[in-house]
């Protein structure tokens, strides 16, 4: 696409934009009629397919990435997409909560809690992984990469058990929350699908076509970025945690605000911290692949959007916990510390950028 004019370029962007936009509603609406069908719900399955489908985009980019052996692109877009799905729930916070409470006081709950320390656990391997040295591989296999799988894999099934019972009161939920279960919402699309006489194969057939036009238009966006990075002058790593990386988060943004704005606030939060755990787990993906060492090609820039993003997960843990009862222009306390901090991270990303 380098041959293309800028224009035509941000055009296909666009379109590529808005296929993932219109494919994530589809995968949202579908992931749900089959969970609740497949009686998957909140059970191991349905934590994994979710966290499949709405991070369809950043594998389609991941393996394109490693099969042209770009894995510095595989882990910018890694790193990059967690900071920018976590400001996500500020978009949700603003545009999807109605009334005087903001999005952390309604969704709090212990279960969130385990799931931001998951995402946080990951993170950490990724950056300790990124200090090993590139020869220590065996087979095609990187031990880091593999030890995050494991992580979060481990994380999967102790939040299971946790969303089955947890020895707190009410059950590790805060008083004055949300007013229905979590999933509520799940088991609403399910009978409106029903209703319009949606069978269980035609839920999968559109949710497979959802997925595919999901893939191809995450390469689009990969390839069309790379060259409107080179022509505007953008560090492909600045262009990648900002623009590129936004793009990518908007099933993570369809999804949640069809959550938020049936009053389903803990599977919201739910998803966007489940996607982030899941995404460092295609680092084993990229080095399966490629056949090379992942991590250890994280540049600087990497390392500190990883640094970015444990921040910013933290700042929302702290929000769980001590929920923030009021609203400064339609967001949590916590939604505009999280905004401000990570547009300090773009400015702070842009010098450690030009110093690399």
């Amino acid at each position: 696409m380098s041959g293309l004019s800028l224009p035509v370029l941000v055009l296909i962007f666009a379109v590529a934009a808005g296929v993932i936009w219109v494919a994530g509603i589809q995968l949202s609406n579908q992931t749900d009629v089959l969970a609740t069908r497949l009686h998957l719900g909140s059970a191991l399955g349905g934590l994994i397919l979710l966290a499949i489908a709405t991070n369809l985009p950043e594998i389609a980019i991941t393996i394109s990435a490693a099969l042209s052996h770009q894995l510095g692109v595989a882990v910018g877009n890694i790193v990059g997409g967690i900071g920018i799905q976590t400001v996500v729930l500020v978009a949700l916070d603003v545009f999807g909560v109605r009334g005087k409470r903001p999005l952390t006081y309604r969704a709090a709950s212990l279960v969130l809690l385990l799931e931001g320390a998951v995402v946080v656990a990951v993170l950490g391997i990724v950056v300790a992984g990124s200090q090993m040295p590139s020869t220590l591989i065996f087979g095609r296999i990187e031990p880091a990469t593999v030890l995050i799988a494991v992580v979060w894999g481990v994380g999967l099934l102790l939040l299971q058990r946790a969303g089955k019972s947890l020895p707190w009161h009410e059950a590790g939920n805060a008083p004055d929350g949300q007013d229905q279960p979590r999933g509520h919402s799940q088991q609403t699309t399910e009978k409106n699908a029903t209703k319009k006489g949606i069978s269980t194969a035609r839920s999968a057939s559109i949710f497979a076509v959802a997925a595919l036009f999901t893939l191809a238009a995450g390469v689009v966006l990969e390839r069309s970025g790379e060259a409107i990075a080179g022509d505007i002058g953008l560090t492909g790593v600045l262009f990648g945690a900002t623009v590129l990386a936004a793009a990518t988060s908007l099933p993570e943004f369809s999804t949640g605000l069809t959550s938020v704005k049936n009053g389903d606030y803990q599977l919201a939060v739910s998803d966007i911290f489940g996607g982030n755990a899941f995404l460092p787990v295609l680092f084993l993906v990229a080095s399966l692949i490629s056949g090379s060492a992942v991590l250890p090609k994280a540049q600087s820039s990497d390392i500190y959007l990883t640094a970015v993003a444990v921040l910013l997960t933290l700042i929302y843990m702290a929000g769980l916990v001590f929920r923030p009862d009021r609203r400064i222009a339609r967001m949590g306390v916590d939604s505009l510390v999280v905004l401000l901090t990570y547009a300090i991270g773009v400015v702070g990303l842009v010098a450690v950028a030009g110093a690399g």
